[in-house]
C-alpha cells in the first residue's frame, strides 16, 4: 500500500500514468475505462491523485473558456510552466501544482461569484407548473430534444424510459436564463433545469456519486429529491417523483449526436 499521493504515482509505471491521466480527461478507450476504474476504487492514494488531476483538467478548461481575472491567469499559468519532477508523467505531474490553482480558479469563476443562483433556486423554477408545450424531438435523433440551453440539450425520455415530454417553462435566475422541460409517466412529474452561464456552486449537503467520470450530487429541494450534475459547464437539476436510482439513471443518460 502506497503511503501517499507521490508514492502512488511513484509506483505506476509511464503507460499506467497515462491511462491515470487519460481517465481524469475523459480520453480513456472505453475497453479500458472497467480495468482502472477498478484499481483506482481499491486505492484511496490513487483516488486522491486521479481527482487531483481532474482538477488540473477543470484548471486547463476554465483558462481556455472562461472569462477569468488576469492576476489569477498568471498565477495558474505560473504553475503550469513550472518543471514536471523526474519520473512523472508531464501532465500528470502538473496536478499536484494545478491542483490549488483550480479551487481558486471554481471558487471564482465557475460557482459564478456572490449572489449568483443557487441549486436550489432552479428546483423552485422547476416546481412551477409547464408554461407552453412540449417540444419534440430532436430531427434524426433519439436521445434529444429540440430544446436546449446554449448548446445543452434536453434528453428524449420516452423510447427508452417511458417519460413523454410534458411541458416548457422559461425563466430567470438572478439575471440568468434557465429552462425547465417537464416529463410525466404514470401520474408522475419531472422537472429538468438547464441553468445559461457558468456552472453554480455544488451544493453541500448531497450526496455524491460518480458515474462514467461525472459527479452527480444528490439531495432534496423543496421536499423532493433532486439529482444535479454538470453536462456543457452548465448546471443541470433533475427533481420529482422518482427513486434516487432512477434519477441518476435518467440524467447519466448518454446524448451522443449518433443518436
Amino acid at each position: 500500500m502506497w503511503g501517499d499521493v507521490g508514492d502512488a504515482a511513484s509506483g505506476l509505471t509511464t503507460a499506467e500514468l497515462a491511462e491515470l491521466a487519460a481517465l481524469a480527461d475523459g480520453t480513456l478507450p472505453p475497453e479500458r475505462r472497467a480495468e482502472v476504474e477498478a484499481r483506482v476504487a481499491a486505492s484511496p492514494e490513487l483516488q486522491e491523485l486521479l481527482e487531483r488531476q481532474r482538477q488540473a483538467v477543470l484548471a486547463l478548461r476554465v483558462l481556455e473558456t472562461e472569462e477569468v481575472p488576469a492576476s489569477l491567469r498568471a498565477g495558474v499559468e505560473a504553475r503550469l510552466r513550472r518543471p514536471a519532477r523526474p519520473r512523472r508523467l508531464p501532465r500528470l505531474a502538473a496536478a499536484g501544482a494545478l491542483a490549488a490553482a483550480a479551487a481558486i480558479v471554481a471558487a471564482v469563476v465557475l460557482s459564478g461569484g456572490p449572489g449568483a443562483p443557487t441549486v436550489a433556486d432552479a428546483a423552485r423554477l422547476a416546481a412551477q407548473a409547464p408554461a407552453g408545450p412540449a417540444p419534440p424531438p430532436a430531427a434524426g435523433s433519439r436521445t434529444r430534444l429540440a430544446a436546449g440551453v446554449e448548446g445543452v440539450a434536453f434528453p428524449y425520455l420516452a423510447p427508452l424510459y417511458g417519460w413523454r415530454t410534458a411541458g416548457v417553462r422559461h425563466g430567470r435566475l438572478d439575471g440568468r436564463d434557465a429552462t425547465v422541460v417537464y416529463y410525466a409517466k404514470g401520474g408522475r412529474r419531472l422537472g429538468y433545469v438547464i441553468v445559461a452561464g457558468t456552472a453554480l456552486s455544488r451544493p453541500a449537503d448531497a450526496r455524491p456519486t460518480v458515474v462514467d467520470g461525472v459527479e452527480y450530487q444528490t439531495l432534496r429541494l423543496g421536499g423532493r429529491l433532486a439529482v444535479t450534475w454538470r453536462r456543457g459547464g452548465h448546471t443541470c437539476v433533475l427533481l420529482g417523483d422518482a427513486t434516487r436510482p432512477e434519477l441518476l439513471a435518467l440524467a447519466s443518460w448518454p446524448l451522443t449526436p449518433s443518436r
